[in-house]
């Protein structure tokens, strides 16, 4: 787990410019694919590996999410970066995510929680460099040789 004095500075990025928000995942569906939809995302949450390997996905394919949310230590990252994969992955919004993280076992949930945090930790050392000095330079460090 990355230590309190490599914690990245947040970054802002309004909204409308989230790929989470762009590709739905904050949206409503029908009560019919409700049903549907938790029972893919038990069985998708439920399995640690292709849920940790879309996690590591999402984070590269949803760069300004990340950025915005990965940054603010102050959510519950490990279940955000979930919600970002299973909508990312299968087009389940976030909140049937929800119901189905209360279906899974406590053995499921703890790995699940593992590979979260892994590539939360990832994420944090790839980018340490980029935001160790927000507020004094831009948001890239400048090398001009």
């Amino acid at each position: 787990m990355i230590q309190m004095g490599t914690i990245l500075k947040q970054v802002y990025i309004p909204y409308t410019e989230w790929e989470d928000w762009i590709n739905g995942m904050w949206r409503k569906v029908s009560p019919e694919d409700e049903i549907i939809m938790l029972k893919q995302a038990i069985d998708f949450t439920g399995d640690h590996i292709i849920y940790g390997q879309a996690m590591s996905e999402v984070i590269n394919a949803w760069p300004k999410t990340m950025l915005n949310s990965l940054t603010n230590t102050s959510i519950n990252r490990r279940a955000f970066l979930g919600h970002c994969a299973v909508c990312y992955k299968t087009k389940i919004p976030e909140y049937i995510t929800r119901r189905a993280w209360k279906e899974l076992t406590n053995e499921q949930r703890i790995n699940a929680n593992k590979v979260a945090q892994q590539n939360i930790d990832q994420y944090a050392k790839t980018n340490k460099r980029i935001h160790k000095n927000m507020g004094t330079q831009m948001l890239l460090e400048w090398d001009p040789g």
